[in-house]
């Protein structure tokens, strides 16, 4: 199935309800965040470290396995300009080569200031350097994944 630029086209693939999966794919790392079946709520829930393309696939697919996901949120790094750089093209081809294993819908969500609006969640609630490293990525994942599931509530109401 291609991967959608437009959440509409994605949203049209869509079951009715299903849990969708966000991902915050960095260099060293894929932060994965998850939602409900009613697509209400993200929450963050496991950093991947990243090995070979076909083992971070493979650990992504088991996840979308288990937890009976229906569609995929890959976020997108846009420079704050809007324009897209080599991390953007990154994420497209590991968005590109992972439709190629799975059936499940996937698009994007701009990540712009994602990173930046969780460590200030994660300060506010007091939490420790070394915890907000180890949690930073999923928390993200859960911040883009919110995004694109409140443009999808929007979309329909």
């Amino acid at each position: 199935m291609p991967v959608q630029d437009d959440v509409a086209e994605f949203a049209a693939l869509l079951p009715r309800d299903g849990a969708l999966l966000g991902l915050d794919l960095g260099e060293k790392t894929i932060g994965v965040a998850a939602s409900d079946r009613m697509r209400a709520v993200a929450s963050p829930l496991q950093t991947i470290r990243r090995r070979k393309f076909g083992q971070d696939a493979q650990a992504l697919l088991a996840i979308a396995t288990q937890r009976e996901i229906c569609g995929l949120v890959l976020g997108l790094p846009r420079n704050m300009d809007g324009s897209e750089g080599p991390r953007c093209q990154s994420t497209r081809a590991f968005a590109r080569n992972l439709a190629r294993l799975s059936d499940l819908p996937i698009t994007f969500w701009d990540e712009r200031l994602s990173t930046v609006a969780a460590e200030r969640a994660l300060l506010e609630a007091d939490t420790s350097r070394r915890r907000r490293a180890e949690v930073i990525d999923h928390v993200a994942a859960a911040y883009i994944l919110q995004g694109a599931l409140d443009r999808l509530h929007h979309m329909q109401g």
